[in-house]
């Protein structure tokens, strides 16, 4: 029989700031990318030690704008972890180049940087480091065995994570961020370019904005808007709207108490789950802090008193919602079929997709959800 319980595996922490926020700009009329959003910019930026931060309209135009900037283009090949959202790669496929995935670490779902080198050919002109879940790749083993190579990090799990001491986001040369609503903060959809250098930073901006070299804030409120109408080079439309901007400027200041909130849960859940000698939870490195974007498990079916995919529909059953971590994007009919892949060219990402569960952790649960998700799993 189906519980009348209902735990979401995620559920955005929004209330009356957002609903009051909301107001300013749609009673000024405003309501495209202005001066909220450039608040939200300057607070992202702030929070991430980042020189400049450019909002988006998602953090898959965030990747494109990145690959973009650094030149990326036809018969160049981007390295890409095998194990992640699609978006990841598809980026690399939007500017005709070609993504070559390299496997995971299974301990960490985030790419490995050992198999990192013997991927690398004269074509390869970047890696895509993803932080998994909120836990930071391992940019400075990255670095060391790529030294030639742009990263761009693809922190959209990851606002607000640490890598030895550092915000993620700068990393590499440019960071990548969302505010989908399964992530820690949110506005709705959304993203976020971050970076240290200046030049980069020029032509992210214009190339988010139509290819401008002007502002649409700016050249709207100038007394001759017409000669400020300058378009030098090929652009897109990936602004955020005020609208959003507003809500960010509230959710940022909450980032810092949600993820202190979630780092509590998370280890209340390593504590009572570590009994159960088929499922293998989290494990954070020393020097990394993770914002616990997600809860990501491995299930051993071994040991498992049924296979992953029954854990998940019994739980389901009882009210709780469980997810696959993410995809093995090589297994995804494009990339299958495209470049002929197999499950077995990356063993980890496939393990990861085949046997990997997100179990509920976000900050609309208490104690007693907790405990509810706990148990079921104790009493399968």
């Amino acid at each position: 029989m189906k519980s009348n319980r209902a735990i979401a595996i995620a559920r955005p922490k929004l209330g009356l700031a957002e609903w009051e926020a909301v107001k300013g700009p749609i009673m000024s009329g405003w309501v495209t990318q202005g001066t909220r959003v450039r608040r939200f910019e300057l607070a992202f930026a702030k929070r991430h030690q980042a020189s400049y931060a450019f909002a988006v309209s998602n953090c898959t135009s965030a990747l494109h704008l990145a690959l973009t900037a650094l030149g990326i283009k036809r018969g160049d090949e981007v390295l890409v972890p095998a194990f992640s959202w699609v978006a990841t790669a598809n980026a690399v496929e939007y500017c005709g180049a070609k993504p070559v995935f390299v496997d995971i670490n299974l301990s960490t779902f985030n790419i490995d940087p050992t198999k990192i080198k013997k991927k690398i050919t004269p074509q390869t002109k970047a890696v895509i480091a993803v932080h998994l879940f909120g836990l930071s790749a391992d940019v400075e083993a990255i670095r060391k065995v790529a030294p030639k190579l742009w990263i761009i990090e693809d922190s959209a799990c990851a606002a607000g994570s640490f890598y030895k001491g550092k915000p993620v986001g700068c990393l590499g040369e440019i960071g990548c961020f969302s505010f989908h609503p399964r992530k820690v903060v949110t506005t709705g959809e959304g993203g976020m370019v971050t970076t240290n250098d200046k030049k980069l930073a020029k032509i992210i901006e214009m190339l988010r904005n139509h290819g401008a070299s002007v502002s649409e804030e700016k050249r709207h409120r100038d007394a001759k808007p017409w000669d400020l109408s300058k378009f030098e080079i090929l652009g897109y439309n990936y602004r955020m709207t005020d609208i959003q901007g507003a809500i960010g400027l509230v959710q940022i200041k909450k980032l810092d108490a949600f993820i202190k909130e979630r780092d509590k849960w998370a280890g209340y859940y390593q504590d009572k789950l570590s009994d159960l000698e088929w499922l293998t939870t989290p494990k954070i490195p020393q020097g990394f802090k993770t914002n616990w974007q997600s809860f990501v498990c491995m299930v051993d079916e071994r040991k498992s008193p049924y296979t992953r995919n029954k854990i998940m529909e019994i739980l389901l059953q009882k009210g709780i919602a469980t997810r696959p971590g993410t995809h093995a994007i090589h297994l995804l009919g494009f990339y299958r079929k495209k470049y002929i892949l197999k499950s077995s060219d990356y063993p980890n990402a496939y393990q990861a997709d085949k046997y990997s569960m997100a179990i509920p952790l976000h900050n609309n649960m208490s104690k007693d959800d907790y405990d509810y998700v706990i148990a079921a799993l104790h009493n399968l």
